[in-house]
């Protein structure tokens, strides 16, 4: 179930007793805990409600308030964050947390109490018996974060719910310049409809003025140009970076880490993947494998090779010599073009 579908369900006042909310992408999260919350008018929250972070507080103490009766109200909501037992992770938290005691809880869960477990996680460690256990008695709300057209749609519905439209082409300028997530298309959208007040519409010189492009983004733009073997733009690129109070070393290592990518990309895609089953082997957004998949089908995997080497003799020569950033970095695109040609 999606954070869509729960809206819609939880209009019918007719909630489940145990939810499990997964994923990592926070404003989803947010969103279904607010529509959570509105389970329980106002002036009961104070008394009904009841929300234990589990890196600092015991799952037992979340559990004798899921027990108890709600207090002059209909019902209960207990929250619970960063369940991290049901991982994998390896706990440096001192707490003892009784997870017998959710089983238990879990075989018989009380009426009129809505338990909700906010999940941050790409996955749970499913050979656990209490995430067996939850994947049979909990209603699960997806909060993984949206490709690329499920971003766009999310964002469209919203603006027009507010009376706004878009500008041809500001939509796909909000996408590049936020990398397609989520959280920073819709954080932007605020902001936004201020600035196109008067028209009511969201203007591509407004996206371009107000949203900041993502380092991922500008480096992605260098990329481009380095492989382009322009130097003059690439040189331009790197200085609006270290204008913008980026540190060099930052720079190289995202740099670095785009090569490596765009190599694993050309490697898998010949061997056949799809762009989805790239994102998913690679654990990356599928708009940067989007991307990518259109970069590297310009280039021989010997070229991206060569300039992923060379940028890690950059990254060297970074740490261990007093020499000027930019100028190892002009060195760099010379050699690139020579060895290139």
């Amino acid at each position: 179930m999606d954070v869509t579908a729960l809206k819609q369900q939880l209009k019918q006042n007719a909630p489940d007793n145990v939810y499990l909310v997964i994923g990592t992408q926070g404003i989803l999260r947010q969103q279904a805990r607010d529509l959570f919350n509105q389970l329980i008018p106002e002036d009961e929250k104070v008394m009904n409600v009841g929300s234990y972070d589990m890196e600092v507080t015991p799952l037992a103490t979340a559990l004798d308030d899921a027990v108890s009766a709600p207090f002059f109200g209909e019902r209960r909501l207990v929250l619970i964050t960063k369940p991290y037992f049901l991982t994998g992770e390896q706990a440096n938290h001192k707490i003892d947390h009784d997870v017998d005691g959710l089983l238990s809880y879990l075989e018989h869960p009380q009426p009129d109490t809505v338990l909700v477990l906010f999940a941050p996680y790409e996955k749970l460690d499913g050979r656990k018996k209490v995430v067996k256990r939850l994947n049979k008695v909990a209603t699960q709300i997806s909060a993984a974060p949206l490709s690329e057209q499920q971003a766009r749609q999310s964002v469209l519905k919203q603006v027009n719910k507010d009376g706004y439209q878009f500008e041809n082409g500001a939509l796909d300028t909000l996408v590049q310049r936020t990398n397609a997530d989520y959280e920073l298309m819709a954080g932007s959208i605020a902001k936004l409809e201020l600035f196109g007040f008067q028209a009511k519409q969201i203007t591509q010189a407004g996206v371009i003025g107000l949203v900041p492009q993502s380092l991922d983004q500008n480096v992605f733009d260098l990329v481009n140009a380095v492989l382009k073997h322009d130097q003059k733009i690439a040189v331009q690129h790197y200085q609006d970076l270290i204008g913008s109070q980026e540190q060099p070393l930052k720079i190289n290592a995202v740099l670095v880490g785009q090569f490596r990518l765009l190599i694993q990309i050309k490697v898998l895609s010949d061997h056949g993947l799809s762009q989805g089953s790239l994102a998913g082997t690679l654990k990356v957004h599928p708009y940067r494998v989007k991307l990518g998949m259109q970069t590297v089908r310009a280039f021989s995997l010997a070229v991206l090779q060569q300039a992923y080497l060379g940028l890690v003799e950059v990254e060297q020569q970074l740490k261990t010599t007093q020499r000027e950033p930019q100028l190892l970095f002009e060195l760099f695109m010379l050699r690139f073009g020579r060895e290139a040609s």
